[in-house]
């Protein structure tokens, strides 16, 4: 638990102007952890920066929460040819707009987290992937990538040294299907984004069959707070089992929505009532969706005790994901909720698998049918038992992420579903 939130001073994104500027950036500590790195080699060798990372148990702040330092420890050993490092900022999780603040205010932070796992992995690439939508982050963040070049950060022999490392950034075209990591690497290549079968893992066959590791935006942007502080200093921040600032992106019906740097594992309730200032003309808390769209809403009486962190989200029938928290009041129609969300990722599936093309379009149209008022009882089973068909067999989690929202949404709100079929249930003589 984060008892000492109120007083946290922000890591990621800290109250310094223009700190997009490179100049501002180096002024305020900026670069001094690759510096370091670089410049002593033998204390940071490849080996400890990964250990030093893994120690601090930096989890994966894209949604899947793995600790980055483990995952950077599956690459294999160097054989000559090249290897790459594939920084996901497609961000397309409806809830999730946190990625676009390390672009816009701190865009520096990032790339040297980047250079930082390049190192520790003999990455010689780095490809950064942004939503299409972002074009106007696409262009501020290739300012500073500009600036990074220009100041001997990035390129051929890094501040003086035999390193060497390019940077590339590029963006999608809107599907949401390429935040999923394989689907994401398919579309760097210039194919259509379809998620590829595993194993093989991107670490042994990635990018064009090379060694890849995919990280996202702001978990490259811990880095550098690791190498300058220390794991120990950094595993203090936040709750114990998942350290770190955190990002919260809080949306919907609250008076103050917008994106809040804070330790991880601060209560819920003091982030919407607090932080947010409390549900929007004084009406009652409904629902909340923890971390995007894809993750279980919760109903307000299940909030009670309940923080921001992978644990104790986990033990609330929920999790973490993006840290988007989705609020909702006491006007809200769960069942307009749920269509929209299942309407979303029918229209997002990539359809190459059959579960997946097939069943996010039936979960949508049945729950249309509710919607309209057309539905009967024997649907909300319906609803279930493709969602149990769906979830588990397709190549990507898209399903999942599909019937997670269902069934959960159904479960924890039955009696606004079955008010909505009771008018159309015919008798059975």
């Amino acid at each position: 638990m984060a008892q000492n939130w109120k007083s946290f001073e922000p890591l990621l994104i800290p109250d310094i102007p223009n700190l997009q500027e490179i100049e501002v950036y180096e002024e305020n500590g900026g670069y001094e952890a690759l510096k370091k790195i670089v410049k002593d080699q033998e204390t940071w060798s490849r080996k400890s920066v990964i250990e030093e990372v893994k120690q601090a148990n930096i989890r994966g702040r894209g949604g899947a929460g793995f600790n980055a330092g483990l995952k950077w420890s599956f690459m294999p050993d160097p054989d000559g040819g090249p290897r790459y490092l594939a920084c996901n900022g497609d961000e397309s999780e409806p809830g999730t707009f946190k990625d676009r603040k390390i672009f816009e205010y701190n865009p520096h932070l990032f790339i040297e987290g980047a250079l930082i796992a390049s190192y520790a992995m003999t990455i010689d690439t780095i490809y950064v992937y942004i939503r299409g939508e972002y074009i106007s982050w696409v262009e501020m963040f290739q300012e500073a990538v500009n600036d990074a070049y220009e100041k001997g950060y990035l390129g051929e022999n890094i501040l003086g040294t035999d390193i060497s490392i390019d940077l590339e950034v590029t963006y999608g075209a809107g599907a949401y299907i390429c935040g999923e990591e394989t689907a994401m690497l398919e579309s760097l290549e210039g194919k259509r984004g379809y998620p590829r079968t595993k194993p093989p893992f991107p670490a042994q066959n990635g990018l064009w069959g090379r060694p890849t590791t995919i990280n996202n935006i702001e978990t490259l942007a811990n880095v550098p707070l690791v190498i300058n502080n220390g794991a120990d200093w950094y595993g203090d921040i936040g709750a114990e089992e998942h350290p770190g600032p955190v990002l919260y992106g809080i949306s919907g019906h609250v008076n103050r929505p917008g994106v809040y740097e804070y330790p991880t594992g601060v209560p819920v309730m003091d982030l919407i009532n607090e932080v947010a200032g409390g549900i929007r003309g004084g009406k009652d808390l409904k629902a909340l969706i923890p971390g995007g769209s894809s993750t279980p809403v919760l109903r307000a009486d299940q909030l009670e005790g309940v923080s921001m962190n992978s644990d104790s989200l986990k033990d609330a029938g929920s999790m973490m994901g993006t840290a988007g928290m989705v609020v909702m009041d006491e006007d809200t129609d769960m069942v307009e909720v749920l269509w929209r969300i299942a309407h979303f990722y029918h229209h997002e599936s990539c359809g190459q698998c059959t579960p997946c093309r097939e069943g996010t379009g039936w979960l949508e149209k049945v729950l249309k049918k509710i919607k309209d008022g057309e539905g009967e009882m024997k649907d909300l089973d319906l609803l279930l038992d493709v969602g149990n068909q769906m979830e588990g067999r397709t190549i990507c989690a898209l399903a999942d992420a599909a019937v997670w929202p269902v069934r959960h949404t159904i479960n924890r709100f039955r009696d606004e579903f079955e008010a909505r079929c009771k008018k159309s249930v015919h008798a059975v003589a």
